[in-house]
């Protein structure tokens, strides 16, 4: 009896299945399948109206006076935000400058300033339109 090989399998069964796994590997190849392009569509797209952003008109009250070293200048009045009962402080812009701003919406109002929320400006009440600069000197 013939010695086998060792190219050659030790029995039929396992040259069949030899044969099997070679065939099996030739099949497991990677194969790279290109996809189809994509067909242009055309979509039709509705605009929507953005909604309009509201342009707000700030109203300014400057005071030009130099209240002196750690004094403040209050506004009181019938404007947004104000009143006559208590007085807001203005904002300090620079030595002889006080401001005060607003972007709400207001037909024209009265307002008065005060040194130290506590000592009137002398005079009639001054009035502010809305949506403009107002530039005073009050005296006191």
């Amino acid at each position: 009896m013939k010695k086998p090989s060792k190219t050659e399998p030790k029995t039929p069964a396992k040259a069949v299945l030899k044969k099997a796994t070679a065939k099996a590997k030739k099949v497991t190849k990677k194969v790279t399948i290109k996809a189809p392009a994509k067909k242009a569509i055309s979509v039709k797209k509705t605009a929507v109206a953005k909604p309009k952003k509201k342009i707000l008109k700030t109203t300014k009250i400057i005071a030009k006076i130099d209240t002196g070293f750690g004094n403040i200048l209050t506004i009181r009045g019938e404007g947004p935000g104000l009143n006559w009962e208590q007085g807001i402080i203005m904002d300090c812009a620079k030595d002889d400058e006080w401001v005060w701003m607003t972007e709400k919406p207001t037909v024209p109002f009265p307002f008065k300033f005060l040194l130290n929320d506590e000592t009137w400006s002398t005079g009639e009440d001054f009035v502010a339109e809305s949506g403009k600069t107002t530039v005073i000197q009050p005296e006191f």
